[in-house]
């Protein structure tokens, strides 16, 4: 699934089931990735919260209705999630500017907030500079707070654990335990959060495997990846939000790889960050995306066969093979296994051979 079909079809479930309570995890499936980071790369694409846009697309069409249905007020709070009249009243005021009540009468102004639809734009001819590289493994000394995406809390809340920890003297102990002065490291963990709004987040630096750990931090390694690394100049917070934008916009929807959406990293050198000179950098682990039409394609009798994909040891989410697996048509049931994932389905349609590419091997 590329990058721009998964939010649409996430778009599409919303609109789907805007009248029932609306699971993030759900939604964030439908684009094939972590409800965390589903809910990061909306914010950066439409400039709101995910809750905001559900929010916006309920209280239209419930003014729709309370200006052409004659429904009670406390029919469509109920329909539409509230659990009063007084709290969709509060909510449904702030939005159209009116009461309920008053949206009902005949020449009453309503607002309306239409749905999003993903469209392919000519656009960009920005310079980006990046480079991917290879890391092995590395282990970081870091201090870990969970944060929430609800009400774009994560905005202040994260902000304001680095002034903490500039006062309570967290970077000066992670610069003295260092092995590697260079970064203090910003670290959004995408795949342990308790729930669909939560998410760690550390402030880090590099550490020896023998370092000892201070009471309050933990010690974290790192796995070898691949990195995409692109370098930020100017003012923070400006300079890593646009480049963040570049980011999710530019760069994976047209490049030939996706985010593991493990983690990613923000590394701050040393320096004045409210200058314009300021220089940082974005890793992002990433791995190639996967074309079932590579040039290397060889042609295999599917009839009893265990099929098993093999890929690089960083590929440890189902979307990755969801594409695969869907392009496979065979009419009987098999075994997949990914890693330590083990996959069986059935699909129905019929097919005389698979075709597997470089990274696929059937047995």
């Amino acid at each position: 699934m590329d990058w721009l079909s998964g939010i649409q079809n996430a778009l599409n479930y919303i609109e789907e089931h805007l009248i029932e309570e609306i699971d993030y995890d759900k939604v964030a499936k439908e684009a094939a990735c972590s409800s965390f980071y589903f809910q990061k790369i909306f914010s950066i694409l439409c400039g709101m919260t995910l809750g905001d846009y559900i929010r916006n697309r309920r209280l239209t069409l419930a003014g729709n209705e309370l200006k052409l249905a004659n429904s009670k007020v406390i029919d469509i709070a109920l329909k539409y999630g509230y659990e009063s009249p007084e709290s969709f009243t509060r909510a449904f005021s702030r939005f159209h500017g009116i009461t309920p009540s008053e949206a009902k009468k005949e020449g009453s102004k309503l607002r309306s907030f239409s749905r999003l639809f993903v469209k392919i734009t000519l656009s960009g001819g920005n310079m980006m500079d990046y480079k991917i590289i290879e890391k092995v493994a590395f282990d970081i000394i870091e201090k870990v707070e969970k944060h929430t995406v609800e009400n774009s809390e994560n905005v202040k809340s994260i902000p304001d654990f680095w002034r903490r920890s500039h006062n309570d003297g967290t970077v000066k102990k992670l610069l003295d335990i260092t092995t590697d002065r260079t970064y203090i490291f910003g670290i959004c963990y995408g795949n342990n959060q308790e729930t669909a709004k939560t998410f760690d987040y550390s402030i880090a630096a590099m550490c020896d495997k023998d370092t000892a750990v201070p009471e309050g931090f933990r010690k974290t390694t790192i796995p070898a990846r691949s990195w995409a690394v692109f370098e930020c100049k100017g003012m923070m917070p400006k300079a890593i939000q646009d480049m963040w934008h570049k980011i999710v916009t530019e760069f994976f929807p047209t490049s030939g790889y996706q985010p593991t959406m493990e983690m990613d990293i923000e590394a701050y050198p040393k320096g004045d960050m409210d200058s314009l000179d300021y220089h940082s950098e974005i890793w992002v682990p990433i791995i190639k995306k996967i074309n079932l039409l590579h040039k290397n394609i060889r042609h295999f009798p599917y009839e009893g066969c265990l099929i098993v994909f093999l890929f690089p040891i960083q590929c440890r989410y189902f979307w990755i093979a969801y594409d695969i697996i869907i392009s496979i048509i065979c009419c009987h049931s098999f075994t997949v296994t990914i890693n330590d994932l083990t996959i069986r389905n059935e699909l129905t349609i019929k097919i005389s051979t698979l075709c597997f590419n470089d990274h696929i091997r059937c047995f």
